[in-house]
Formats: C-alpha cells, sequence, structure tokens
C-alpha cells in the first residue's frame, strides 16, 4: 500500500485519486481556519512556490475535529485560504483525521508513519506527513513546527535521499 491507493474529495467536491500526484514529493497537512496555527498556511504555501516546480505538492486537507476550529462549508474554507494567505496549492472537503469516521488516508498515514517521528494520532490542526516520490510515509511532524523546518527534509526527499 502507498498513499497512491487513496483518494478524497477536491475541495471543490470533485473526487481525486492521489495517484495522480505519483512520481512527486507530498507534504499532507491537516489544516484549520480559526485555530492559533493557522498562519502556518503561509509557510506551507512558501514550501510549495519554492519546490512545487522540483515535485514538491502541498495537499491540505480542512478538519473540524480540534476544538471545532473549521466550521465553514468548502466554498468558505477556499476563500479564506485564498483572501488572506494566497493558498495556490490543493485543498480537499473536509475531513475527519481520527477517530472511528477518520478518512482512510489519514489512517493509512498514522499507521505507515515510521518509528521514530509516529505519533500514532493525530494531535491537532496542522499535523504534516512527508511522502517520497515512490508514495511511502517518510516522516511525521508534529502540529506546532513551523513549516519553514521541514525544508531540509523536502530537500532530501526531493534528492532521493534518506530522511532522518
Amino acid at each position: 500500500m502507498s498513499v497512491y491507493d487513496y483518494s478524497a474529495a477536491t475541495i471543490d467536491k470533485e473526487e481525486k485519486s492521489l495517484s495522480d500526484y505519483q512520481g512527486k514529493a507530498l507534504l499532507i497537512v491537516n489544516t484549520a481556519s480559526g485555530c492559533g496555527l493557522t498562519p502556518q498556511y503561509e509557510g506551507l504555501q512558501k514550501l510549495y512556490d519554492t519546490y512545487k516546480d522540483s515535485g514538491l505538492e502541498v495537499l491540505g486537507f480542512p478538519c473540524n475535529q480540534f476544538m471545532g476550529q473549521e466550521p465553514g462549508t468548502e466554498e468558505e474554507i477556499k476563500d479564506f485560504c485564498q483572501v488572506n494567505y494566497s493558498v495556490s496549492f490543493p485543498l480537499f472537503a473536509k475531513v475527519d483525521v481520527k477517530g472511528e469516521n477518520a478518512h482512510p488516508l489519514y489512517r493509512y498515514l498514522v499507521d505507515a508513519a515510521p518509528e521514530p517521528s509516529r505519533t500514532g494520532d493525530i494531535e491537532w490542526n496542522f499535523a504534516k506527513f512527508l511522502v517520497d516520490a515512490k508514495g511511502n510515509v517518510v516522516k511525521q511532524y508534529p502540529s506546532r513546527l513551523d513549516p519553514a523546518e521541514i525544508e531540509a527534509d523536502i530537500q532530501k526527499v526531493l534528492a532521493g535521499e534518506a530522511v532522518s
């Protein structure tokens, strides 16, 4: 199994297979518009702008499971992200990332994250998973980690190098 075996609805409600991203590195993030960590959108967009031509895709998955910090509709979320953070990376429809109704992709990400970065669950908004160009989960990062602190690992993945 790899991330390419999953699909999800985009923010525009179109089903999208993650196999469409085959051969690219992915940074998959559960997001929220009303969180203290919401300014991370800026850092995520910067990473996307810097590395999209080198093979990185940032995939945002809005989630309302943490203190109701993403209550809006998909259209409201999309508008918020574009107006406030000029987000141009792909956004998906709102999903659950933990618990009984967790999206299958997130169940896979949590289970496939390697030690020692694996947390066993999504602790909050803006948890991040780095996936290599073969669809393997390379590392899980905590919510509070600034996206800029992942840049060196992204560079390694894009170069085909191992991440520690």
